[in-house]
């Protein structure tokens, strides 16, 4: 006697399985949807011609981009860059025809290096209306520089730190003008910010974790400063804002990785959630030109941007105690002189 076989007994489990695999990729599919419709876009049409911007970081990624867009809008660009930005001047000015570009080296974990700079913008240039203070570093080693700070924390926080009130006089004389502090979500969610631990000590080995901890708290700074300049400056027509730029798909990411010896994940994840997920540099650079050129803008400060919109700011920069502690610590260890040194203005 043969048993007969009811193939239809089978097909829920078919249904089942094509389930389980459409499903999610249709989930993606939404997901990367949703990425595109919500990622912000600089509809501003403002002019720029007769204004000077420094972007620092501007050989390369998002700081590349956001100098195009602003030679793009006749705009005097300087390009701050520790690498030979001779490449990056000469295509701007190929696509643009803005020959108004000028690159100059700024070398952020070095405070030589920074005064220098400060020293020839104060002297040479007449204006400085947009300081974009874009340039970082992921994870670069567990060492100190010859200042004496954590090579991570000097590049992203100390370095620009110092760098802003040096060029703090020439941005008074040019306002209106607007100084931009390019953060990251880690500042969030990433860190472990006291007084204690602004300058990381090198005692410690450096590990993922760690070195997550360090960048996030780097970032952190980055909005603490950008409120302390904005509460510093306002009286004087200066603006200074925050931003995350989102998740990029630039070098950053891979260099990380190889620093700290998970080359293999870091290729894996920009081969594939950056690759599919991630925004181009261009797209990582519209809150940043939003917050340099947009009219409705120009007398916003102290506010935190993604996506070209406001946001939250992290719940760490909400205590006003904890703020003041890492800005006066943080003009100790950048050696700030006295005249150096922005008093907070009663109104």
């Amino acid at each position: 006697m043969y048993t007969m076989i009811v193939y239809h007994a089978y097909f829920k489990y078919v249904a089942f399985a094509v389930a389980a695999v459409v499903f999610p990729v249709i989930g993606l599919v939404l997901l990367k949807i949703i990425q595109k419709l919500t990622t912000g876009r600089c509809t501003s049409l403002v002019c720029l011609n007769g204004k000077t911007a420094i972007v620092t970081g501007g050989g390369s990624g998002i700081g590349f981009e956001t100098a195009l867009l602003l030679a793009g809008r006749g705009c005097r660009v300087i390009i701050a860059d520790r690498e030979d930005a001779t490449k990056a001047k000469t295509k701007i000015i190929e696509v643009t025809n803005n020959t108004n570009i000028v690159t100059k080296h700024l070398d952020l974990t070095s405070f030589q290096s920074i005064r220098k700079f400060a020293k020839e913008i104060n002297t040479t240039e007449d204006r400085l209306d947009i300081l974009i203070n874009n340039a970082g570093a992921g994870a670069v080693a567990n060492k100190h520089t010859d200042d004496g700070l954590h090579i991570t924390m000097q590049i992203n926080h100390f370095g620009p730190f110092l760098l802003t009130h040096l060029l703090a006089d020439l941005l008074k004389k040019s306002a209106p003008s607007r100084i931009i502090w390019v953060s990251s979500a880690s500042a969030f969610f990433w860190n472990n910010l006291t007084v204690k631990n602004l300058n990381y000590s090198e005692k410690q080995p450096l590990n993922f974790l760690r070195a997550s901890f360090i960048y996030g708290n780097s970032k952190l700074c980055n909005v603490i400063a950008a409120n302390g300049f904005a509460e510093r400056l306002r009286k004087f027509g200066v603006t200074s804002n925050s931003l995350h730029p989102g998740l990029v798909n630039t070098h950053i990411h891979l260099k990380t990785a190889r620093i700290l010896g998970i080359e293999t994940f870091g290729k894996l994840f920009t081969n594939t959630v950056l690759f599919l997920y991630g925004k181009s540099p261009k797209e990582g650079a519209q809150t940043t030109i939003a917050l340099a050129v947009s009219n409705h803008l120009k007398t916003v400060t102290g506010k935190h941007f993604w996506d070209c919109r406001t946001f939250v700011q992290p719940p760490k920069t909400w205590k006003k105690t904890f703020c003041n502690e890492i800005w006066s610590k943080s003009e100790e260890l950048t050696k700030l002189k006295p005249e150096e040194k922005l008093p907070v203005e009663s109104f």
